[in-house]
């Protein structure tokens, strides 16, 4: 067996593993990269160990570290409860104003596992209060996180755009941001407007008993947010590596004494950035052996230059459906991309990785992904969480479709704008 062969099934193994398995497939992705690497292509360890993603592994510890700290320190939390106060009772805008305060809070940082995990618990308290269904609720909480996962200071956006770097198209941040806001915003006010329709508004349109309690802010957390809005607009308007300039603002947390350093230590999910990275290695590897040629040559059969958006958004939501979109979907086809357009024959290579991007997260509201997970989780109700579960499986399964034709769509025309 040749070793871009043998390094193509170790590939299609992992993913298969992290479809039906609870394994950390970076763990066996890594393990793979070692075995083949050395026994079938007769490289050295060190030669295969070079692919790991040293770059990336700083900026997604130094980015979940910071904001570890601000969650662990309570800072987070009350900037969400501030924000559900603006509510003032109102069962119509409620909804809404969990999609932006789960947009905002994983654009800056945290990402949507973080902050779906962070706010789910408390919107689901008050949206029953209030009379929002826990189905509502949960879509506005998961797309909104959805929305602002892919931005450029967030950690699931820095893998996004090094994965894209590495396939020579760098500069387009802020596409793969707006891409992914438009679409999650967009299904999220279908869903606004057809749920509402059939009572998941179950309380009054401009009354209901939400009496949140306010939790003041104190020197501590007014510290964190401080020494957070310096690190984005260092990021943001002096260029700083995103990685580097977290650890810097995370170590002024520390040193400050505003947060504890081994709370957030735990907090950090080693387990996502393990997957990443050594899915990362195994891709390397294919890279290096010629395995990953022949995987586009697969996908290449499943689409045409006037259909490849809306195919391999399809397939990326598909697989996302059961596995993780970030450790898995995003380090294993976006570097595929020019690749994928030569043996397709044509296509707009950007358009394609804007497919990937969108067609990959918005399955993540199922129940099989962590975000669908999260939301069943915070329903205190038996009977209502299996019913949230049904609800949210249908749907999820369901954006695997709609995915594929938002792509085929509009993709090449934000491509091109």
């Amino acid at each position: 067996m040749s070793p871009a062969v043998a390094s193509l099934i170790a590939l299609l193994i992992a993913i298969a593993l992290s479809l039906t398995s609870r394994i950390n497939v970076g763990v066996v992705a890594m393990v793979f990269a070692w075995v083949i690497g050395t026994a079938v292509a007769g490289l050295k360890p060190d030669q295969v160990a070079a692919g790991f993603p040293s770059a990336l592994f700083l900026t997604l510890t130094g980015v979940t570290l910071l904001f570890a700290l601000a969650e662990t320190n309570g800072t987070l939390e009350r900037l969400a409860n501030r924000a559900v106060l603006l509510a003032r009772g109102n069962a119509r805008v409620i909804p809404i104003l969990f999609f932006v305060i789960a947009f905002v809070l994983s654009s800056i940082g945290p990402g949507a596992i973080s902050t779906v995990a962070l706010l789910i618990p408390l919107a689901m308290a008050i949206g029953i209060r209030a009379g929002v269904r826990p189905f509502l609720t949960a879509l506005m909480v998961a797309n909104g996180a959805n929305a602002g996962n892919l931005s450029p200071i967030s950690a699931i956006g820095v893998v996004a755009n090094a994965k894209m770097a590495e396939a020579g198209l760098s500069g387009h941040a802020g596409k793969v941001w707006l891409a992914s806001f438009l679409a999650h915003a967009l299904v999220s006010a279908v869903a606004y407007v057809v749920l509402a329709r059939q009572r998941q508004l179950a309380g009054s349109a401009t009354t209901a008993n939400t009496a949140t309690p306010v939790v003041e802010l104190t020197r501590r957390h007014w510290a964190t947010i401080a020494t957070i809005g310096v690190w984005i607009v260092g990021v943001v308007v002096f260029k700083l590596n995103v990685g580097m300039a977290a650890f810097a603002a995370a170590a002024v947390l520390v040193l400050a004494r505003v947060a504890d350093e081994q709370s957030a230590v735990r907090q950090v999910p080693w387990g996502v950035i393990v997957m990443v990275c050594g899915v990362t290695v195994l891709i390397a590897l294919l890279e290096r052996t010629g395995g990953m040629e022949l995987f586009t040559t697969m996908l290449a059969r499943l689409a045409s230059p006037a259909t490849v958006n809306g195919v391999v958004a399809f397939v990326t939501g598909l697989i996302s459906s059961w596995s993780s979109t970030v450790g898995v979907v995003l380090p294993v086809f976006l570097p595929a991309v020019p690749s994928l357009v030569a043996k397709v024959g044509g296509g707009d290579p950007l358009a394609v990785a804007l497919s990937i991007t969108v067609g990959g997260s918005m399955v993540d509201v199922s129940p099989l992904s962590t975000l669908g997970a999260l939301c069943v989780a915070a329903v205190a109700d038996p009977t209502e969480g299996r019913r949230l579960f049904r609800q949210l499986l249908v749907w999820g399964l369901s954006m695997s479709v709609v995915g594929a034709l938002l792509c085929q769509a509009l993709a090449g025309l934000l491509a091109r704008a």
